[in-house]
């Protein structure tokens, strides 16, 4: 990859609107990106990026080094802002750069450990990391409710060039009259269980018995449901479809010509700040929401008071601390939350913080890679854990890895992909798809237990595909 440095940015003020009449049109194109949060205390600005300038893959078979790759990735969006023109009201946390993923399996690589693609039906297989440079953007602010169009350039015409090119695309977005679709179901048929309950069961007892063994102590054992879009079912419909029955703070979606993922995640991975700050938000611990007022309550509260929960967490809590450690000032990473409550809408999670300090020398490539993949997907020890899950499952892809972005400042953040579909189109351009939902497997874990939270995690995707029309 390599492209010119675009050190100047502008900002042009537009009316404000729903981004949601946006998203039809957007994931129509070859390469879009969108950060879809649910405007809460986690996520008050959400974004979409369209026509990449510059694109590094590595591929499942590549011999190249993945921090090569992504190194030089992320120099061609690494730069200094030497003038910003037009509005000069706040600006998101994304003005442009790089935005990626990291499949799953791309661990395995970092650890040495045996390679294992990932494919959709049987399709070929999905590259490890992508990273993408998007110049421009569209930035939803709800908090105060305002829309930029944000373009980054050489010099100030090419930036403002390049709000102008979002602005126009939002104009010609909002000028079509495409036929009226009417609102249909997204999936035809139901979803497909790949792994039936009893296999699961046995498998969270076969992973209970090498924890008893010594081999390990927790490791996140997952399984996968497979699907079919409708015929004209599009992915900024199921996107609409998510965003209207169960907003997340971490919501994502990449489009990436016949392959796609749309993210309805709960959990920051890691953010690093431009100044170097470093918090990371685990999650371990899950209840599904009660019917009542009185019935959710009592599912809160028993989360709160579950032992076995509160020392899942907490073993994920030690590793994540491990990996800031990698490359953090010495004495800085700290927990500043553990076993918070978080509610969401079909469940309750238990949910830490912790936080640290950048080391010097180090930036936002090592801090994905040298903490990859996330502790709470993976398990303790991870290496461990990693084959464990090779030896139990399919090749996850994305499911589980991270969805991630890095600002011209150096500033990231990054999502771990829970809560996804995993999409690709095949010849008659129809969408397949699958998704998973697993959990974290300790010493007293119970397998009835374990199967049934996998049904509750993916119960909010389930029923926007199964249950409703977009």
């Amino acid at each position: 990859m390599s492209a010119s440095a675009l050190t100047h940015l502008h900002v042009l003020k537009l009316p404000f609107m729903a981004m949601e009449s946006l998203l039809d049109a957007i994931f129509e194109l070859d390469h879009a990106a969108g950060f879809l949060s649910d405007g809460g205390e986690l996520g008050r600005w959400s974004w979409l990026c369209t026509h990449a300038d510059a694109i590094s893959v590595l591929e499942y078979n590549d011999s190249r080094k993945p921090e090569d790759i992504l190194s030089a990735a992320l120099k061609t969006g690494r730069f200094q802002t030497h003038s910003i023109s037009g509005d000069r009201g706040d600006l998101p946390p994304f003005t442009g750069g790089m935005v990626g993923y990291m499949s799953f399996e791309l661990g395995a690589r970092l650890e040495n450990l045996t390679p294992r693609p990932f494919r959709v039906e049987g399709r070929g297989a999905w590259p490890e990391m992508i990273v993408l440079r998007f110049p421009s953007l569209l930035a939803f602010d709800h908090k105060t409710r305002r829309l930029l169009a944000l373009g980054r350039g050489r010099d100030e015409l090419e930036a403002y060039n390049r709000a102008l090119h979002m602005q126009k695309l939002l104009h010609q977005t909002l000028s079509r009259n495409p036929a009226y679709a009417a609102p249909q179901r997204p999936l035809r048929g139901n979803l497909i269980l790949e792994t039936p309950d009893e296999v699961h069961e046995d498998k969270v007892a076969t992973l209970i018995q090498q924890i008893h063994a010594g081999d390990l102590f927790q490791a996140n054992l997952a399984r996968g449901w497979r699907g079919e879009l409708s015929p004209n079912m599009t992915i900024g419909r199921v996107l609409k479809g998510l965003q209207r029955n169960g907003p997340s703070p971490f919501g994502a979606a990449l489009r990436l010509q016949n392959r796609a993922i749309v993210s309805n995640s709960p959990e920051r991975f890691i953010r690093l700040s431009a100044d170097g700050q470093l918090e990371t938000r685990p999650i371990k611990g899950t209840r599904p929401r009660g019917k009542t007022p009185a019935a959710d309550r009592k599912q809160s509260e028993a989360l709160l008071n579950s032992e076995k929960d509160r020392a899942e967490n907490l073993m994920i809590v030690d590793l994540m601390r491990h990996d800031l450690s990698k490359f953090s000032r010495v004495g800085s990473v700290k927990v500043t939350k553990l076993n918070g409550l978080e509610t969401y809408p079909n469940v309750h999670h238990l949910v830490s913080t912790i936080t640290a300090e950048l080391a010097d020398g180090f930036d936002a490539g090592d801090v994905l890679l040298k903490s990859f993949p996330p502790g709470s997907v993976s398990g303790a020890p991870k290496v461990q854990a990693l084959k464990v899950i090779a030896e139990l499952e399919a090749p996850r892809g994305p499911y589980c890895g991270v969805l991630f972005y890095v600002d011209a400042s150096g500033a990231m953040d990054s999502s771990v992909l829970i809560r996804s579909l995993i999409m690709e189109q095949d010849e008659t351009k129809r969408w397949h798809l699958r998704a998973c939902a697993g959990g974290g497997i300790v010493s007293d874990s119970d397998p009835k237990s374990e199967r049934i939270e996998t049904e509750t995690k993916l119960s909010l995707i389930r029923s926007v595909l199964e249950n409703s029309e977009i």
